[in-house]
């Protein structure tokens, strides 16, 4: 049966009346978490995007400035169920996964039971991820790219929604294990982690020495959280976006027509492209906007391909860097 005039408008204001809803709950949840994490806004709008769009982010800064405190309350503020790993390099995947246990009925019948370990939340945050071993890795990333785990043959779905949150020291980088490409490129974004401004380490040192400290408030649920990220995929795309994507990316990969593409060693698969147009989306929304423009894709583009891609030895010989590589990009779509 196909709608009348009138019941088909009726129909496109529920639906705008429902994506209103979710952009308002979704600007609630950047609000709160605002409330407590000072200093980042930068850092705060791109892990909301991240989990707007369904993935993962690697949180990259030296320590003290507030990345655990950052997923801890946007746990918090979206109403999910988060767990905390501290990586190490005698961790195990059994750490994470969880293992089986025998156990003797009371008839005196054994049978093994699963225990779940950690990564069966719905936010992870992985601390200093580059710490554990590959064999762990390999664990992490099984659940990253394929929201299960298999336990002795056995397969355990994750609860929905699944993100991890993964921080890294920059600096420190004795004992740790350099993150396969494989394994990087699960993570959406790459969020660099930088100091805070001096306004805002003023308010961090009164607002967290005082008696009284803020405290993140609940502004979403799980349910909320999953109706917005099915809204991100529905927004439309204009076709100047969708070319604006596929030239950046395209542009960012070794052979490519310019100077650059001389420069390039290895650069971003079409999991990059999957990732800004699922972003673009994310940050229009966030901002109010029910379609993405070209500026979300400039704004996007340095978070979600500088993981992505490595220079050659002689381009970093001669003093080029990815975000310098990305930003050249940039302004020949800008």
């Amino acid at each position: 049966m196909v709608p009348s005039g009138e019941n088909l408008e009726k129909l496109e204001d529920m639906i705008v009346r429902a994506a209103e809803t979710t952009a308002s709950h979704v600007r609630a949840a950047r609000a709160a978490v605002g409330t407590v994490i000072f200093g980042q806004d930068r850092v705060v709008e791109h892990a909301i995007i991240t989990i707007l769009s369904g993935g993962h982010a690697l949180l990259v800064g030296v320590p003290g400035l507030a990345k655990t405190k950052l997923v801890d309350t946007m746990g918090t503020v979206l109403g999910l169920d988060a767990k905390r790993i501290q990586f190490t390099p005698d961790l195990m995947p059994s750490d994470i996964l969880g293992s089986e246990v025998l156990e003797e009925n009371p008839g005196g019948k054994r049978s093994f039971r699963f225990i779940p370990g950690p990564v069966f939340g719905q936010l992870l945050m992985a601390d200093e991820i580059n710490r554990a071993s590959p064999r762990t890795q390999s664990a992490l990333l099984q659940a990253m790219q394929e929201q299960h785990v298999t336990v002795a043959g056995v397969r355990h779905d994750l609860p929905k929604p699944f993100h991890v949150l993964a921080t890294q020291n920059p600096l420190e980088q004795e004992g740790t294990y350099p993150l396969p490409e494989a394994q990087l490129d699960r993570f959406l974004m790459e969020i660099d982690v930088d100091y805070p401004d001096l306004d805002a380490e003023r308010k961090i040192l009164f607002d967290t020495t005082g008696a009284e400290q803020g405290t993140a408030k609940p502004a979403m649920s799980a349910d909320d959280l999953m109706a917005a990220q099915r809204l991100v995929r529905r927004l439309p795309v204009g076709e100047s976006v969708v070319e604006a994507i596929l030239a950046l990316v395209r542009s960012a990969r070794p052979g490519a027509e310019g100077p650059d593409g001389k420069l390039i060693a290895w650069g971003p698969s079409p999991r990059a492209s999957q990732a800004l147009m699922l972003a673009v989306r994310a940050r229009a929304l966030l901002e109010g906007r029910y379609a993405p423009s070209i500026d979300d894709v400039l704004a996007l583009a340095e978070p979600i391909l500088k993981h992505r891609m490595a220079l050659t030895f002689a381009a970093r010989a001669d003093g080029e860097t990815v975000p310098g590589i990305i930003g050249r990009l940039k302004g020949r779509i800008g």
